[in-house]
């Protein structure tokens, strides 16, 4: 039996087909009257309760829930003592509220491992390079001390670009690099640093207190930009691709000749490069609400629109 149909199954006896709510969302959603419209209406708040509990604070208690989902008390208790049964839920006895149970983990680590990042961020990336013209890439840590690019879709400029597609790159010099060494720890960081930061072009950065002070810029932006560090042709920026948990696992990069990515430019990459790897977070599970110890997130606040402009235009490209 599918699981759909277990959890249909035990939740069904908290559907009454005879309201007139019921009956219109049979009408609504085109469903002969009978159990399987019961099922789907059951399968659909069991859903929502354990998505409203994965957004609540930690726990929620059934006051709580039934506000969120608009649905009686009795209804939400009867769901949620179906769900503990399952594992999916659990209540803490001393407060009586409800959080997530280890069944989700057990689930969400089943689905993760069956998740191609590549995969999933593929439209995405279509649409940036479509939008911005610019070659873009998605890029990870390699584990050991440089960024790798996973895939890279060209866009439709007139400057061919490399293809750096699996060739690890010094992360202190590039956009990529940037964003990956800020969502990691210090020490390992300073690791890194003391095997030698390669000087590649005249604004390569090679002190490690001026890369953590980049670091922290980076942190404290949500974006990075290289402009010249790595190859004095070609300039950068990046943007952060977090999981479920808000762990940055790669990031988004947009690039093309210096002579095309500039102070006026930058803005508007930076921009559509947020927007993809929201989009890209999303897919991975990422709901927004999470945000790692170290400040990166894959999307910046609205207001800080006019901040990220003038910090551009001031810090990177003002010479």
């Amino acid at each position: 039996m599918k699981a759909e149909e277990i959890l249909a199954g035990a939740l069904v006896t908290e559907f009454d087909p005879g309201t007139a709510s019921d009956r219109a969302f049979r009408e609504s959603a085109a469903l002969p009257p009978g159990g399987d419209d019961a099922a789907v209406r059951s399968v659909d708040r069991a859903a929502a309760l354990l998505v409203a509990l994965g957004d609540a604070d930690g726990a929620a208690s059934v006051t709580d829930l039934s506000h969120a989902l608009d649905l009686h008390k009795s209804t939400v208790s009867r769901l949620l003592s179906t769900l503990e049964r399952r594992g999916l839920v659990e209540q803490d006895r001393e407060s009586g509220h409800f959080r997530l149970g280890v069944g989700i983990i057990r689930l969400a680590q089943s689905a993760e491992r069956t998740l191609d990042i590549r995969t999933i961020a593929q439209s995405e990336l279509e649409a940036l390079a479509k939008a911005t013209h610019e070659t873009v890439s998605l890029e990870v840590f390699d584990g050991v001390g440089a960024a790798v690019a996973i895939c890279q879709i060209d866009g439709p400029n007139l400057t061919p670009m490399p293809d750096i597609t699996g060739r690890p790159v010094a992360m202190h010099a590039i956009a990529a690099g940037k964003v990956l060494l800020a969502s990691l720890p210090e020490r390992t960081v300073l690791s890194i640093a003391r095997r030698g930061l390669v000087q590649y072009t005249p604004r390569t950065i090679t002190d490690p207190r001026a890369l953590l002070e980049e670091l922290a810029l980076v942190r404290r932006r949500g974006y990075a930009v290289a402009t010249g560090e790595w190859d004095e042709r070609l300039s950068a920026a990046a943007v952060p691709v977090c999981d479920a948990r808000g762990t940055v696992i790669a990031t988004v990069v947009v690039w093309g000749a210096s002579s095309r990515v500039t102070a006026v430019s930058l803005p508007h990459l930076i921009s559509a490069a947020r927007d993809a790897a929201r989009g890209i977070s999303k897919k991975l599970g990422w709901s927004g609400a999470a945000q790692r110890r170290t400040g990166i997130v894959p999307v910046l606040k609205e207001d800080d629109d006019d901040e990220r402009e003038r910090e551009v235009s001031d810090d990177e490209l003002a010479s």
